[in-house]
């Protein structure tokens, strides 16, 4: 009788019983490996987002109040038109928009500030230091003008997207957007974050537009039963600088099944 007999308290196994051993277990470990790397792939990506936390730095422009406070700052070697700079939402820390009435006083006037930027897909933002905002030279006023501020009307335009915070979706949360994301968007609305209508495209770049009332007002209180949920909103949208808005009033957005 050849057949092997493996007993537990010996050292080795028997040569047959140890190489079906190993082969098992070889065979295991690559189906784990391939498994996981299946699993990774079938994975819907989030997005590449910044957050350079924990790194102050200088930035000076034009601070603008309207429709939601945010800083412009020239471009090197960019001469006329809405090309000439770069346009970068303005936020307190933590879950709180810019002071309106600080902004308003300060609006269309050089400024310097200290701040950490936040950033994703060509859309900046900078988390302004407590106190840093303070009145610069004005000769930085010099490359902008009428025609490089003012509003260029696009038409009406019919959207179809989600409501989201843009300081967690921009980098500070990821991926910062849908349900799971939903209670800390209401309260980073609610606390003066521009909120932003995203609107996923199938072939190409995500889009961004800056939700405001058809008066051009703010409408973070409107907007919060609706954040992260699939919305249609139709509306006059206008490109100002590199900001994308979206003019609408929020009692005519829909709301669209899943």
């Amino acid at each position: 009788m050849n057949d092997e007999f493996y007993i537990g308290w010996e050292d080795k196994a028997p040569l047959a019983i140890g190489k079906s051993v190993r082969s098992a277990v070889v065979i295991l470990l690559i189906l784990v490996v391939a498994l996981g790397v299946l699993l990774s792939l079938a994975q819907r990506t989030i997005g590449v987002s910044v957050f350079e936390w924990g790194k102050v730095k200088n930035f000076s422009g034009v601070l603008k109040s309207q429709p939601y406070p945010h800083l412009l700052v020239p471009r090197p070697g960019a001469s006329g038109g809405q090309g000439t700079f770069s346009s970068y939402y303005l936020v307190k820390p933590f879950k709180f928009g810019l002071d309106p009435e600080m902004a308003t006083g300060l609006d269309g006037k050089a400024v310097s500030l200290k701040g950490t930027l936040i950033y994703r897909g060509g859309q900046t933002m900078i988390e302004v230091a407590d106190g840093s905002i303070k009145p610069s030279d004005a000769s930085i006023l010099q490359p902008f003008d009428d025609a490089s501020t003012s509003s260029l009307s696009l038409g009406q335009q019919t959207l179809l997207g989600e409501i989201v915070d843009s300081k967690c979706y921009l980098g500070v949360m990821n991926p910062g957007a849908l349900t799971p994301h939903r209670a800390c968007a209401i309260r980073c609305i609610s606390g003066g974050i521009p909120p932003v209508l995203l609107v996923r495209q199938t072939n190409g770049p995500a889009l961004y537009f800056l939700l405001v009332s058809r008066g051009g007002k703010p409408v973070n209180k409107q907007v919060l039963d609706l954040v992260a949920e699939p919305v249609e909103i139709t509306g006059e949208l206008e490109r100002q600088g590199e900001l994308l808005i979206l003019r609408a009033d929020p009692a005519t957005y829909r709301r669209v099944p899943r």
